[in-house]
Order: structure tokens, then C-alpha cells, then sequence
């Protein structure tokens, strides 16, 4: 049976999934009066079909049975629950405490679902994105929101990356895809209102295909007519998916949707104990086909209906938990079985902090994975800790990892841990502003700062620093494989020594536009032009090249095992593919 609204044959229909509630209404709005229309039980499901379009209602559901939290049971009617099928919404997530209390009614604070009639379907096409290429991860509001061409009314949505400019600063970088960090409506955890923080990355989402009303204002138009601009530029567009866990949090966070309609979505122990695999309060089960089902339809709405070219999965090893990780998991036959997901791009973040939880590597063979040891080894051998041959091994795929079939995704800095500036520039984390006296974010950030921490007014020091990035965006443009950059970092974007920033949604931590550093991002579009020369060469494991010590000689073993070798040249077929000077703080391609 089709879950959700759905518009057909003169009538609406309204499917719901809730096995052991013992009454579930349908709830539609007319501003604030709320009309409450009693369903039908079919299976696990709730149904109940109502005369007419009605395209456009609001509406939501109440679910009542036993609310018995120590037995999954958390049926409270006072609760307004979001649809996990819901499309559309007409307001964002705001934390309450009266979201977790029983008896507390919840209209005013859950946003209701919008019916949505019939969406146009996006001709079928190949994904606009092939590995080797350049992936530019990017928050859609901390970019668009200073920017001085974009007009003040459409900085921080989804439309700004439509606009000329961004269009025009995509091409100068060569970019291959933006992969857009998470734009579905989320929740605020609930230890940030009380700091006078907010979510500012979205990782903490309720219904998975239901777009954030302040990102996307126009809805699924609105993301298709973008994904078209930015295909017609020949860019190719990734969402940032979160599929791992839910804003419901633990068993003293709010109850939103699924906890009140299916509380066996999300994984327990034998005890009834919520699993947290993810660090978030619950992790979904995707042992259970009704959570897989709820994912694949989530992805087939976002490629059906705006068109989009791939995802990447926030903590990743959950898709294929059950409870323990599974390479051959049913979620990826299921996908691979797919006639519209089996040809997207698919990207793992290839952990989470659950048992075994650390699988980079282990995922199918049609999957890249985020490589975070090129992002440490690279960061390590500049900084003076490790040799050579453990940097020619990330430069040359990671064959250690992937084996012959080059599926990293090699990246020196992501929206978590620090801006590839601040690795320069601070040796510590400074994640004051979070409120969690700084015991938040990653402790080891393979980082230094040239003997001053933070900003400098020394030039020799700057000058140092200036030398550090142009070394280490040699590396990543001259590693072989899918290169991802984060917005900004072509810059020198900073987030003043934070390397937890996901709480800061303010001009501090928004992308400087007018401060930029132009030279730098001048040196990165001539990288990534020499790479998109020689694409070819990048997007496959090196086959038949010569690896050169800096005299010109052949590197033997104990220039590989010298921990004091100072780089290495690469040629393929007698022209030089790549050379690094440490010494120097030199790479170039």
C-alpha cells in the first residue's frame, strides 16, 4: 500500500503506518481549527480515503494506544505527528519541552504536512557526475548568505545556487558536482535553545523527504529548478542524506512522528533500550523492510521528481546494520535492484560510533567512501610525521583500503573538524562558542600553527602558512581518485579554531566573501584545471608510471622506509604526473 497523501481518482487518500496503535485520525488544518477524521486499520497500516483534491491542506496525525515508554509503546493523542512520508511543510522544527510530555497538546508547535498533488517527473538521465571528478561540499545557507551578488531576499536558500555568480565561481573551480549538505526540515537538539544556539548543519532530521520551509521555500520546485540551472552549467548535484537516526533523540527527546507511530523504526536492545550507534539519542532500524522501504522512497522522490544525481550517507554503517555491520545488507541489493537508484552516484561516510562501527572500505563495489586517512596521513606528512611511501600510497588510490578499484573520496578538511586554514593556524580546538567548555569536536586534528595560535601578524609566519596550503591542495588535486573540497577552503575560510561548528549559524561562521583570499583561490582554479586537463589519469588506479627520488634516480626501498625523504616525482609515459618537495612545502601537478 502507498504511504502518505495521495491525490487520485477524485479523492485523497491518507496511509499511515502504526501497528500497535489502537486508533490513529487524521488531523486537517484550516489555519488553526483542526478537524480530526477517524482511520481505518488495514495490516499495520491506517487508511482513510476523503472526497475531492484537497491539494494544498495541511494536516498531520494523532495516534492513541498505551504510552508505556519501558515498552516502546509512546501513544499520546495530544501529539500533532508529522507524516515520515510528508513532502512538504509549512513551518521548520522549533524544541519545545512540551514535545516530550505526555498529555501536552502539540498543535501549535509541529509542523503540519501540505498535501501534494501531482509533481512533474524529471526525464531519466545519466548522473552528471563521474569518479575522478570534483565534489564541492557546501552548506547551502553559511554560503549563499553573505555573498554580495546574491539578493538579500534569496541568500540562504536553495535558489541562491542558481544564481549567475555561484554558477560562474563553480565553473572558475571546475567543480563536478556540489554535494549539498543536508536540506531536509530538522530539529534543534534540545541542550541549544537554552545557549541561545541553533542546529546550523541540519544532521538531526525528522521526515526524510520533507524539504526545510527556510532553505527551500518553493518546495520541490523550487530544488528542481535549481538541479536544472546548475545541470544546465554541467554541474551535477548530491544530497547530504541523514537516514542513520531521527531529531526524536533519546528516550527523553520529543515525540514527533515515528516515536508515536512506529517506535520499532528505530533499533533496540533485547532490554527495549534504544541503540545509539549514531551519538544521537537512536539509531533507525534498517533491519526492518518498513525503514528500508521508507529510505528507497525517499531517494526515488529526490531523483523522480528534482532530478538529483546521487547521495551520501551520513553515518553510513547504519544503512547496513543489523544490528552488525553487513556488507551484503538487504538495503544494498535493494538499491543496486533499483531501476532509478541503481545508476546514482552513492557515497558513504564509512562510519559511525556503534560496535565494529569504523568500515572504510567494506562497501559495495559501486560505492565511493569518504577517505578520512588520506585527510590524516596527508595532514600528517606535512606537519613531519610520517614518510613518504604512506603519502604515495594515499596519492596513488589508498589501494591499501579499496584495493584496485579507486573508490575514495579524498578530502583534507569537511564541514566537521577544522577549515583547511585553521589546520595551519591553530593546534588546538577552540569551541568556546559551543557552550560545552570546549569538550566538544575532535581532540587530534593532525594540525599546527607555525608558533602562533590563531590570527598572525607576523609575515613570516603568514607567509608559512600561505605555503602550507598551496602544498597540501597540490596533494589533493594530484591524488588519484574523486577529490571533494569544501566550500570555502579555496579561500582560506576560517572558523576561528572551532572544529565543531554545527551549533554557529551567524556572520562569524558564514563564508567571508569580501575578505577572501583571491590569490589562493586563483591557485586552486589552476589546479583543478590542470587536473580536469588530464581527468582520465586522476579517475583510475596509476598503472605503468615511474616513481622518482628528487635526484632523478629511481625511488629505491630505503627511500621509500627513509622517514627523512624529502618528496618524490611521478611520471607517466615520460611526462612528469606530480612532484612533492617537502622541504620545499611544494606539490605540484
Amino acid at each position: 500500500m502507498s504511504l502518505g497523501a495521495k491525490v487520485a481518482a477524485g479523492e485523497t487518500r491518507f496511509t499511515v503506518r502504526s501497528p500497535h496503535a489502537a486508533a490513529v485520525d487524521v488531523c486537517l488544518f484550516d489555519g488553526t481549527a483542526e478537524t480530526r477524521l477517524p482511520m481505518t486499520r488495514d495490516g499495520n497500516d491506517w487508511t482513510l480515503a476523503v472526497p475531492g483534491d484537497l491539494s494544498g491542506t495541511h494536516y498531520g496525525y494523532r495516534a492513541s494506544g498505551d504510552w508505556a515508554p519501558e515498552r516502546g509503546r509512546w501513544f499520546d493523542p495530544a501529539k500533532l505527528l508529522v507524516d515520515p512520508y510528508a513532502i512538504e511543510l509549512d513551518r521548520r522544527f522549533a524544541y519545545d519541552p512540551r514535545l516530550s510530555e505526555y498529555g501536552a497538546d502539540t498543535a501549535d508547535l509541529v509542523p503540519r504536512a501540505v498535501v501534494q498533488g501531482a509533481l512533474p517527473v524529471v526525464p531519466p538521465a545519466p548522473p552528471r557526475f563521474a569518479r575522478g571528478g570534483l565534489i564541492y561540499e557546501l552548506n547551502v545557507r553559511a554560503f549563499t548568505m553573505l555573498h554580495p551578488d546574491i539578493p538579500a531576499a534569496q541568500r540562504g536558500t536553495v535558489a541562491a545556487l542558481a544564481h549567475p555568480s555561484v554558477i560562474a565561481h563553480l565553473q572558475k573551480l571546475h567543480v563536478s558536482a556540489v554535494e549539498l549538505m543536508p536540506i531536509t526540515a530538522w530539529i534543534d537538539e534540545r541542550h541549544l535553545p537554552p545557549l541561545g544556539l541553533t542546529n546550523a548543519w541540519g544532521y538531526n532530521p525528522v521526515a526524510p523527504m520533507a524539504l526545510d520551509p527556510r532553505l527551500c521555500p518553493g518546495g520541490v520546485a523550487e530544488l528542481r529548478e535549481t538541479v536544472a540551472a546548475l545541470h544546465a552549467a554541467g554541474i551535477g548535484v548530491l544530497l547530504d542524506l541523514v537516514l542513520n537516526h531521527t531529531g526524536e533523540s533519546d528516550v527523553h527527546g520529543p515525540v514527533l512522528s515515528l516515536r508515536g507511530l512506529d517506535n520499532a523504526a528505530y533499533a533496540h536492545e533485547p532490554n527495549g533500550a534504544l541503540i545509539n550507534d549514531t551519538g544521537c539519542g537512536n539509531t533507525l532500524n534498517f533491519g526492518h523492510p518498513a525503514v528500508r522501504a521508507l529510505a528507497l522512497e525517499t531517494l526515488r522522490h529526490f531523483v523522480r521528481h528534482c532530478g538529483v544525481d546521487g547521495f551520501r550517507f551520513d553515518l553510513a554503517p547504519v544503512l547496513a546494520r543489523g544490528p552488525g555491520f553487513d556488507p551484503a545488507a538487504p538495503f544494498f541489493a535493494e538499491l543496486a535492484a533499483d531501476p532509478r537508484l541503481a545508476d546514482r552516484v552513492l557515497i558513504a561516510e564509512p562510519w559511525d560510533i556503534g560496535p565494529g562501527g569504523y568500515q572504510l572500505g567494506q562497501f559495495p563495489a559501486n560505492w565511493l567512501e569518504w577517505n578520512d586517512r588520506f585527510r590524516d596521513d596527508v595532514r600528517r606528512f606535512w606537519r613531519g610525521d610520517v614518510g613518504v611511501g604512506l603519502l604515495a600510497t594515499r596519492l596513488a588510490g589508498s589501494a591499501d583500503l579499496f584495493g584496485p578499484d579507486c573508490r575514495s573520496v579524498n578530502f583534507l578538511a569537511a564541514h566537521d573538524g577544522f577549515t583547511l586554514a585553521d589546520c595551519v593556524a591553530y593546534e588546538h580546538r577552540h569551541n568556546h562558542a559551543n557552550g560545552e567548555d570546549n569538550r566538544d569536536g575532535h581532540g587530534e586534528n593532525f594540525s599546527w600553527n607555525h608558533g602562533c595560535e590563531g590570527p598572525s601578524h607576523d609575515p613570516r609566519v603568514n607567509a608559512a602558512r600561505a605555503e602550507d596550503l598551496r602544498a597540501m591542495l597540490g596533494t589533493l588535486f594530484a591524488s588519484t581518485g574523486t577529490v571533494m573540497l569544501t566550500a570555502g577552503d579555496e579561500f582560506g575560510r576560517t572558523q576561528h579554531g572551532n572544529n565543531n561548528a554545527y551549533c554557529q549559524d551567524n556572520a562569524a561562521f558564514w563564508l567571508d566573501w569580501a575578505g577572501r583570499d583571491t590569490a589562493l583561490e586563483d591557485h586552486v582554479a589552476a589546479l583543478s584545471a590542470a587536473r580536469a586537463a588530464r581527468r582520465a589519469e586522476f579517475a583510475q588506479f596509476p598503472q605503468g608510471g615511474e616513481w622518482l627520488a628528487p635526484s632523478g634516480a629511481a625511488m629505491t626501498v630505503a627511500d621509500w622506509e627513509d622517514p627523512a625523504s624529502d618528496g618524490f616525482d611521478y611520471h607517466v609515459g615520460g611526462a612528469r604526473h606530480f612532484r612533492i618537495r617537502r622541504a620545499e612545502r611544494s606539490a605540484a601537478i
